[in-house]
């Protein structure tokens, strides 16, 4: 009987403190420099101040830069890097991640996109490199992200000030901007269809800034996207939005060609309240597509200036 218990004894103990070995426990360091919360719900213990930083998506290198992180390492990018960033070694695709290059740079953390790029964290746990999970689309994302970056460099006080002057250049914007009730609807273009953006979404989230109505909202999201929905011609005709605005990761020219030959084509379209009174824009995509990031009050100022009109 003796043996019994201390058998379910030792059980519970492995259990609690190992998840009986489904769960990896990470102990804490006697000494660290900062102790950060990502977005994959990690905490993570950094022994030392960061010197060398990689990031894997181009929308991090302008809020790390401005609380003075040192970035080692970038993915290529066409859009949203900066001059000062164009000569720092690339490390692959955003979708296409070059370990070699990635390790080569020595980085201290890695800073890992959400969503995209998480397959690399077993490497960089391997390897003895921190690495923080994040995610930048919304505006309280990027917030969030700012001060994570600002304790990863000990900029403390920085990241405050950029928020602060960020909150007060949005609020701004939308204090002088006229209250409509209007009914948007936000669509994304791909080569392979049309879905349409909820709230999480950057346009969404903008969108439910100035108090709009996204027609989206309540859908059910794609399994593979939360942030997205089907798009169906019949249920957007139903919806009858009096804004459409369109997202694409394609030539944006090609996609207004292709959709402007759409609304010709399918008197579907012409139902609909946005396309009858031309009120259907085309979003930039390194405002929209991508993480504006600390060019959030732009983005916010863009939509302004199209629901004034």
């Amino acid at each position: 009987m003796k043996k019994i218990l201390t058998l379910i004894a030792v059980c519970a103990v492995i259990f609690f403190t190992a998840g009986c070995g489904e769960e990896k426990v990470q102990s804490v360091p006697d000494k660290v420099f900062a102790i950060i919360e990502d977005d994959a719900d990690r905490k993570i213990y950094v022994k030392k101040k960061p010197e060398r930083i990689v990031v894997t998506s181009a929308s991090f290198l302008e809020p790390l830069h401005a609380v003075g992180g040192n970035i080692v390492g970038r993915p290529s990018s066409k859009t949203n890097t900066p001059d000062w960033a164009k000569e720092i070694p690339t490390i692959g695709q955003v979708y296409q991640i070059d370990v070699e290059k990635l390790l080569s740079c020595a980085p201290d953390i890695v800073i890992v996109n959400k969503g995209m790029n998480e397959k690399l964290l077993d490497l960089l746990d391997t390897n003895g490199i921190d690495a923080a999970v994040i995610d930048m689309k919304t505006y309280d994302d990027v917030k969030r992200e700012i001060k994570i970056f600002s304790q990863l460099t000990g900029n403390v006080q920085q990241g405050e000030e950029i928020i602060k002057r960020m909150d007060d250049e949005i609020n701004s914007i939308i204090a002088g901007t006229p209250k409509k009730n209007l009914r948007v609807a936000i669509l994304h273009s791909t080569a392979q269809g049309v879905t349409v953006q909820l709230d999480g979404s950057i346009a969404g989230n903008i969108v439910k800034m100035f108090g709009l109505k996204n027609v989206a909202d309540g859908m059910t999201p794609l399994e593979n996207n939360p942030d997205a929905a089907p798009y169906s011609m019949e249920t957007l005709a139903a919806q009858n939005p009096e804004i459409i605005f369109i997202t694409s990761m394609g030539n944006i020219d090609d996609i207004k060609k292709n959709m402007e030959k759409s609304f010709s084509e399918n008197d579907a379209w012409q139902t609909i309240g946005a396309v009858k009174n031309n009120r259907v824009y085309y979003l930039p995509q390194d405002l929209f597509l991508l993480s504006p990031a600390l060019r959030y009050p732009e983005a916010v100022k863009f939509i302004s200036n199209l629901i004034s009109d």
